[in-house]
Protein backbone atom coordinates (compact mmCIF):
# COMPACT_ATOMS: atom_id res chain seq x y z
CA UNK A 1 0.00 0.00 0.00
CA UNK A 2 2.93 2.35 0.66
CA UNK A 3 4.73 1.58 -2.64
CA UNK A 4 7.77 0.08 -0.89
CA UNK A 5 8.49 -2.03 -3.98
CA UNK A 6 8.73 1.15 -6.09
CA UNK A 7 11.12 2.78 -3.61
CA UNK A 8 13.17 -0.41 -3.43
CA UNK A 9 13.39 -0.73 -7.22
CA UNK A 10 14.40 2.92 -7.61
CA UNK A 11 17.21 2.64 -5.05
CA UNK A 12 18.39 -0.62 -6.61
CA UNK A 13 18.51 1.08 -10.01
CA UNK A 14 20.33 4.16 -8.69
CA UNK A 15 22.88 2.16 -6.71
CA UNK A 16 23.62 -0.41 -9.43
CA UNK A 17 23.95 2.02 -12.34
CA UNK A 18 25.94 4.48 -10.23
CA UNK A 19 28.40 1.81 -9.08
CA UNK A 20 29.02 0.67 -12.65
CA UNK A 21 29.39 4.25 -13.89
CA UNK A 22 31.79 5.18 -11.10
CA UNK A 23 33.94 2.12 -11.76
CA UNK A 24 34.08 2.79 -15.51
CA UNK A 25 35.33 6.34 -14.83
CA UNK A 26 37.46 5.90 -11.71
CA UNK A 27 39.33 2.67 -12.43
CA UNK A 28 40.99 3.87 -15.67
CA UNK A 29 41.62 7.29 -14.10
CA UNK A 30 43.29 5.75 -11.05
CA UNK A 31 45.39 3.47 -13.25
CA UNK A 32 46.63 6.33 -15.43
CA UNK A 33 47.39 8.60 -12.45
CA UNK A 34 49.29 5.82 -10.69
CA UNK A 35 51.43 4.77 -13.68
CA UNK A 36 52.21 7.92 -15.63
CA UNK A 37 53.41 11.40 -14.70
CA UNK A 38 52.13 14.07 -17.07
CA UNK A 39 51.48 17.79 -16.94
CA UNK A 40 48.79 18.41 -14.35
CA UNK A 41 48.76 14.89 -12.89
CA UNK A 42 49.82 16.06 -9.43
CA UNK A 43 47.28 18.89 -9.55
CA UNK A 44 44.59 16.40 -10.52
CA UNK A 45 45.44 14.16 -7.56
CA UNK A 46 45.24 17.12 -5.19
CA UNK A 47 41.95 18.20 -6.75
CA UNK A 48 40.47 14.75 -6.18
CA UNK A 49 41.47 14.81 -2.50
CA UNK A 50 40.00 18.31 -2.11
CA UNK A 51 36.79 17.17 -3.81
CA UNK A 52 36.53 14.35 -1.27
CA UNK A 53 36.61 16.85 1.59
CA UNK A 54 33.72 18.98 0.30
CA UNK A 55 30.41 17.97 1.98
CA UNK A 56 27.64 17.33 -0.51
CA UNK A 57 25.29 19.59 1.41
CA UNK A 58 27.53 22.59 0.57
CA UNK A 59 27.06 22.17 -3.18
CA UNK A 60 23.35 21.35 -3.26
CA UNK A 61 22.24 24.84 -4.29
CA UNK A 62 24.76 25.25 -7.17
CA UNK A 63 23.88 21.76 -8.42
CA UNK A 64 20.17 22.52 -8.25
CA UNK A 65 20.68 25.79 -10.12
CA UNK A 66 22.69 24.08 -12.87
CA UNK A 67 20.13 21.29 -13.19
CA UNK A 68 17.36 23.85 -13.69
CA UNK A 69 19.40 25.85 -16.21
CA UNK A 70 20.33 22.78 -18.25
CA UNK A 71 16.88 21.22 -18.00
CA UNK A 72 18.16 17.96 -16.51
CA UNK A 73 15.71 16.09 -14.28
CA UNK A 74 14.39 12.68 -13.37
CA UNK A 75 16.38 9.53 -12.70
CA UNK A 76 19.19 10.60 -15.05
CA UNK A 77 19.92 13.61 -12.86
CA UNK A 78 20.12 11.60 -9.64
CA UNK A 79 22.32 8.92 -11.21
CA UNK A 80 24.66 11.55 -12.67
CA UNK A 81 24.94 13.29 -9.29
CA UNK A 82 25.66 10.04 -7.46
CA UNK A 83 28.35 9.13 -9.97
CA UNK A 84 30.05 12.53 -9.78
CA UNK A 85 30.01 12.55 -5.98
CA UNK A 86 31.58 9.08 -5.72
CA UNK A 87 34.28 9.47 -8.40
CA UNK A 88 36.85 11.38 -6.27
CA UNK A 89 36.76 8.90 -3.38
CA UNK A 90 36.81 5.85 -5.64
CA UNK A 91 39.68 7.16 -7.76
CA UNK A 92 41.85 8.00 -4.75
CA UNK A 93 41.04 4.65 -3.15
CA UNK A 94 42.02 2.64 -6.24
CA UNK A 95 45.05 4.81 -7.00
CA UNK A 96 47.01 3.41 -4.06
CA UNK A 97 46.25 -0.17 -5.04
CA UNK A 98 47.40 0.33 -8.63
CA UNK A 99 50.58 1.99 -7.34
CA UNK A 100 51.59 -1.21 -5.52
CA UNK A 101 51.41 -3.39 -8.65
CA UNK A 102 54.68 -4.34 -10.32
CA UNK A 103 55.36 -2.89 -13.76
CA UNK A 104 56.61 -6.30 -14.89
CA UNK A 105 53.00 -7.30 -15.61
CA UNK A 106 52.67 -4.49 -18.12
CA UNK A 107 56.06 -5.25 -19.66
CA UNK A 108 55.14 -8.90 -20.13
CA UNK A 109 51.80 -7.95 -21.67
CA UNK A 110 53.52 -5.48 -24.01
CA UNK A 111 55.96 -8.17 -25.18
CA UNK A 112 53.01 -10.45 -25.90
CA UNK A 113 51.45 -7.75 -28.09
CA UNK A 114 48.73 -6.59 -25.73
CA UNK A 115 47.64 -2.97 -26.04
CA UNK A 116 47.65 -0.57 -23.08
CA UNK A 117 43.85 -0.73 -22.92
CA UNK A 118 43.85 -4.51 -23.08
CA UNK A 119 46.51 -4.69 -20.38
CA UNK A 120 44.39 -2.60 -18.07
CA UNK A 121 41.12 -4.49 -18.52
CA UNK A 122 42.53 -8.02 -18.81
CA UNK A 123 45.46 -7.93 -16.37
CA UNK A 124 45.73 -4.91 -14.10
CA UNK A 125 42.08 -4.47 -13.12
CA UNK A 126 41.61 -8.13 -12.09
CA UNK A 127 44.72 -7.83 -9.88
CA UNK A 128 42.99 -5.17 -7.75
CA UNK A 129 39.75 -7.13 -7.53
CA UNK A 130 39.55 -6.99 -3.68
CA UNK A 131 39.82 -3.19 -3.80
CA UNK A 132 37.26 -2.94 -6.60
CA UNK A 133 34.77 -5.11 -4.71
CA UNK A 134 35.31 -3.21 -1.47
CA UNK A 135 34.93 0.26 -2.94
CA UNK A 136 31.92 -0.86 -5.00
CA UNK A 137 30.21 -2.10 -1.85
CA UNK A 138 30.96 1.19 -0.10
CA UNK A 139 29.58 3.11 -3.06
CA UNK A 140 26.49 0.91 -3.20
CA UNK A 141 25.77 1.49 0.49
CA UNK A 142 26.43 5.20 0.15
CA UNK A 143 23.94 5.58 -2.69
CA UNK A 144 21.43 3.21 -1.08
CA UNK A 145 21.45 5.15 2.21
CA UNK A 146 21.65 8.64 0.66
CA UNK A 147 18.78 10.85 1.77
CA UNK A 148 19.26 14.60 1.51
CA UNK A 149 20.07 14.85 -2.20
CA UNK A 150 17.27 12.46 -3.07
CA UNK A 151 14.89 14.57 -1.01
CA UNK A 152 15.87 17.71 -2.96
CA UNK A 153 15.96 16.30 -6.49
CA UNK A 154 13.12 13.74 -6.58
CA UNK A 155 10.05 15.26 -8.17
CA UNK A 156 7.58 12.37 -8.03
CA UNK A 157 6.81 9.16 -6.12
CA UNK A 158 7.78 7.10 -9.15
CA UNK A 159 11.46 8.10 -8.78
CA UNK A 160 11.64 8.22 -4.96
CA UNK A 161 14.36 6.02 -3.37
CA UNK A 162 14.05 4.12 -0.11
CA UNK A 163 15.39 6.86 2.18
CA UNK A 164 12.80 9.42 1.17
CA UNK A 165 10.19 6.68 0.82
CA UNK A 166 10.69 5.65 4.45
CA UNK A 167 10.18 9.26 5.53
CA UNK A 168 6.85 9.28 3.71
CA UNK A 169 5.88 5.99 5.36
CA UNK A 170 6.80 7.29 8.82
CA UNK A 171 4.71 10.42 8.21
CA UNK A 172 1.80 8.25 7.09
CA UNK A 173 2.05 6.18 10.27
CA UNK A 174 1.19 9.27 12.32
CA UNK A 175 -2.34 9.02 10.97
CA UNK A 176 -2.82 5.31 10.29
CA UNK A 177 -0.93 3.82 13.26
CA UNK A 178 0.18 0.87 11.12
CA UNK A 179 3.51 0.37 12.85
CA UNK A 180 3.70 -3.25 11.74
CA UNK A 181 3.75 -2.09 8.13
CA UNK A 182 6.35 0.56 8.91
CA UNK A 183 8.76 -1.90 10.54
CA UNK A 184 8.20 -4.36 7.69
CA UNK A 185 9.27 -1.59 5.30
CA UNK A 186 12.34 -0.91 7.45
CA UNK A 187 13.37 -4.58 7.26
CA UNK A 188 12.89 -4.65 3.47
CA UNK A 189 15.04 -1.54 3.07
CA UNK A 190 17.72 -2.84 5.44
CA UNK A 191 17.91 -6.32 3.87
CA UNK A 192 20.25 -5.58 0.90
CA UNK A 193 22.95 -4.00 3.07
CA UNK A 194 22.70 -6.88 5.54
CA UNK A 195 23.04 -9.51 2.82
CA UNK A 196 25.94 -7.63 1.23
CA UNK A 197 27.89 -7.73 4.45
CA UNK A 198 27.04 -11.37 5.21
CA UNK A 199 28.23 -12.65 1.84
CA UNK A 200 31.00 -10.12 1.12
CA UNK A 201 32.52 -9.62 4.60
CA UNK A 202 35.81 -11.30 3.70
CA UNK A 203 36.19 -9.20 0.54
CA UNK A 204 35.43 -6.02 2.46
CA UNK A 205 38.00 -6.81 5.16
CA UNK A 206 40.62 -7.80 2.56
CA UNK A 207 40.09 -4.59 0.64
CA UNK A 208 40.20 -2.35 3.70
CA UNK A 209 43.30 -3.95 5.24
CA UNK A 210 45.02 -4.08 1.86
CA UNK A 211 44.56 -0.32 1.46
Amino acid sequence: NQNVSVFFGNSLLYATVSCVGVLVISAPAAYVLSRWNFVGSKTLRIALVIAMSVPAIMIIMPLYSLAVQWGIKGRILLIALYIMLQVPYTTVYLLDFFSTLSRSYEEAAYLDGCSATGTFWKIMLPLVQPAVITVTIFNFLSVWNEFFMALIFTTSDTMTPVGVGLLQIVNAMKYSGNYGGMFAAVIIVFLPTFLLYIFMAEKIIAGVTGG
